[in-house]
């Protein structure tokens, strides 16, 4: 059932969800099917509706996935630590609960109800700035409306692109063909805890925009 929810409300109020995705509800594949069929109204590049959405709900490739998730989100861990990006516990209260909550999710991906892998044509490692922004521009308006659509029926996600240190791995498990497709991130679906989710703390539109010119 909708949850009853004004469009301000649903577009200040979908979050990436962590610690509030429930692993135990189970999510059909109707609900999935339909939250995929508003996101598919989105606009895309020309109209060519060139995206796949491989829904994974056999809990043992969920479990391979989270395994590859897990590989590749302590190899980044490890770099981002090495390279200076990471800050000492208690130094900021915000970055300790994002981390805090990256771990849950990474505890937890194995139990997902179902995860989403949208993909998109062609590798875009030589690609000019052209393509790449018509390809993202074509894919990423859906993802959100997916989002959008999960929030506003009491389902959740978080978007989760780590996984793509392992894509090859994630590429030969679904048996998406080899060089043909890009996967665009890993999506866990899942009922929320709870409903009550408020706006995040944001810059300021005034803060961020230059009228004519930088």
């Amino acid at each position: 059932m909708a949850l009853q929810l004004s469009t301000d409300e649903l577009l200040t109020t979908t979050r990436t969800v962590r610690k509030r995705l429930d692993f135990e509800k189970p999510v059909s594949r109707q609900i999935i099917q339909d939250c995929l069929d508003l996101a598919l109204q989105a606009p895309n590049g020309s109209n060519l509706q060139q995206w796949r959405w491989l829904v994974v709900d056999d809990p043992e490739r969920i479990g391979r996935l989270a395994a590859l998730y897990n590989e590749a989100i302590a190899e980044y861990s490890k770099q981002y630590i090495e390279e200076g990006f990471s800050k000492a516990p208690g130094v900021d209260p915000a970055f300790d609960r994002m981390n805090e909550s990256v771990a849950h999710l990474a505890e937890n991906l194995h139990r997902s109800p179902a995860l989403v892998i949208p993909c998109m044509p062609g590798r875009m490692e030589n690609a000019g700035i052209f393509d790449q922004s018509s390809q993202w521009g074509s894919l990423l308006p859906a993802i959100w409306s997916f989002m959008l659509a999960l929030r506003s029926r009491g389902l959740g996600s978080a978007w989760t692109t780590v996984h793509l240190h392992r894509e090859k791995e994630a590429a030969e498990l679904l048996g998406i063909p080899e060089g043909r497709w890009t996967q665009a991130g890993l999506f866990p679906v899942a009922y929320t805890l709870g409903n009550d989710f408020k706006r995040a703390p944001r810059k300021t539109a005034e803060s961020v925009i230059r009228w004519n010119g930088w």
